[in-house]
């Protein structure tokens, strides 16, 4: 993987434990702050000016001689030995920028939301102990990170300032992710805690369903993403009578499939005749959820008039068990994949799972796969690495919803609470199978794309895009950028979505 990204070949080292990882930084990098046995946070000093300056504190045992110490133990210098410096210097370095960039930035959110010296200051000192508790978790100091923790709670307010908002949800992340540690080294969080599993299936469920929906009104994130995956739709649609969407995950689940509402009402619109048919496979477990819509859908068409069609079939699997011969294509269709949120969640440590599911999907040899998801790296190696990425990405979501609603919206805080602490917490407490939320840049999963057979199919619509933003009077502060024959839709240069479309 390139600068400013980790490979994959170096996705196995949270599996050896956090030590390995910090102690090839110290060996790389040796004046720099290290996280190590001896030296589990780093000492910060409140600056006059709004920047945070770090103290350094360096390991005394780096530069010595490789001979036991006292106690019969081999110094740190002498374990770097057999090291691989060459492997860990570029992504080392690349670590270190993009942690101090976050890290920057978090404080300019900050300073950007408060007016006040003593609120600034405030917010500085909660950038400070969210970093130290992080570290404090990474070391598995669990009475430091304890009494970090609960400060943080006195000050990380459900209803304060969005930076305050969005430090709850990571205080509870960091919260549940002490708990797992706790187990021996190399088995970090290898399942979900046990609370949220009850949450999901049971009680939280509605509350969830709920919020998702608040997300899809108000958030311009999935319908930014309909909107470019049915323009693309569209154009492979052009000409053919039958035509067969495989939709991965209908959509998240939102109900009355809103996206196929969209597309149906496109098909009546444009000039020409519609396609005689219209097949829509949803992939996913949500059978009777995926029932009402197929029912919803159908009655929209008829209601048209278009003499169009409209059949919606159901294959229930997750996309890791999914296989070819479970999608039926008939004679003469033409195959479109339409993936909005979904792949990420099969990008695991090896590449195995997802490098199936894309090989499965160039099987049905389709004539557009279009991929939408969240445009930031918190599928790295390093746990500090993924949780200021993390922070980064979150904190820019969370200033925006302060821009679109009331401070003290219910609404708000539903989605907050139900929807994006969950991705927040499944980032910073899970690991192995349970840690599902592994976002990646656009230029990874152009990398990805490329290795399984597929090649990029420019999206040439970002006039429409734009013209889409001011149509729906999307807040201001929205943007969308073209990137690479990406289309890319960010908070204040901040991206968020990455939308693409792939060809066989």
């Amino acid at each position: 993987m390139g600068h400013g990204y980790f490979s994959n070949e170096f996705q196995n080292t949270e599996a050896i434990g956090v030590d390995l990882t910090l102690s090839a930084m110290a060996f790389c990098y040796p004046f720099m702050p290290m996280i190590g046995d001896n030296d589990c946070g780093w000492s910060f000093v409140q600056p006059e000016s709004k920047r945070l300056r770090r103290t350094i504190s360096i390991p005394e045992s780096i530069g010595s001689s490789g001979s036991p110490s006292s106690d019969g133990t081999m110094s740190r210098s002498d374990s770097y030995s057999s090291l691989p410096k060459l492997q860990f210097r570029d992504h080392v370095l690349t670590y270190t920028q993009r942690y101090l960039a976050a890290e920057a930035e978090a404080v300019e959110v900050i300073n950007s939301e408060e007016s006040g010296g003593d609120e600034t200051a405030d917010g500085m000192r909660l950038v400070q102990l969210l970093i130290a508790c992080a570290e404090a978790v990474a070391c598995r100091d669990k009475s430091h990170a304890s009494a970090l923790l609960s400060e943080l709670r006195n000050n990380a307010l459900v209803f304060g300032s969005s930076f305050q908002r969005v430090a709850s949800c990571f205080v509870q992340g960091l919260a549940d992710r002490l708990t797992l540690v706790q187990q021996p080294l190399g088995r970090v969080g290898l399942v979900a805690p046990a609370m949220n599993i009850m949450d999901i299936a049971t009680s939280h469920r509605h509350k969830k369903e709920e919020a998702l929906c608040l997300v899809y009104e108000i958030c311009p994130h999935i319908q930014f993403g309909h909107l470019v995956a049915n323009l693309s739709i569209l154009e492979a649609f052009e000409g053919e009578s039958f035509v067969h969407v495989v939709d991965l995950g209908m959509t998240l689940g939102l109900p009355h499939g809103h996206q196929w509402r969209h597309l149906i009402q496109s098909l009546a619109n444009r000039a020409g005749k519609p396609p005689s048919r219209l097949r829509i496979t949803a992939v996913g477990l949500c059978v009777d959820r995926f029932q009402t819509i197929g029912q919803e859908l159908e009655a929209y068409a008829k209601e048209l008039e278009l003499g169009m069609e409209v059949e919606l079939g159901i294959v229930e699997s997750n996309l890791e068990n999914l296989r070819p011969q479970d999608i039926k294509v008939l004679d003469g269709e033409v195959v479109v994949v339409n993936s909005i949120l979904q792949l990420h969640c099969v990008v695991k440590e090896s590449r195995g799972a997802l490098n199936s599911v894309l090989h499965m999907i160039h099987q049905l040899s389709p004539k557009a796969l279009v991929l939408v998801e969240q445009d930031s790296s918190h599928n790295g190696p390093f746990f500090l690495g993924r949780f200021m990425e993390a922070l980064h990405y979150y904190s820019a979501i969370f200033d925006s919803l302060d821009a679109m609603l009331p401070k003290y919206d219910t609404k708000r805080a539903k989605m907050e609470q139900f929807y994006f602490a969950e991705e927040i917490n499944n980032i910073v407490s899970c690991e192995g199978p349970a840690r599902v939320e592994r976002h990646e840049r656009v230029d990874q999963w152009r990398r990805r794309m490329s290795r399984a057979g597929f090649q990029a199919a420019p999206l040439r619509m970002l006039a429409q895009a734009k013209q889409w933003l001011v149509k729906n009077n999307v807040c201001q502060g929205y943007t969308v950028v073209e990137d690479k024959g990406c289309l890319v839709l960010g908070w204040k240069s901040k991206p968020i979505v990455a939308a693409s479309c792939w060809k066989c």
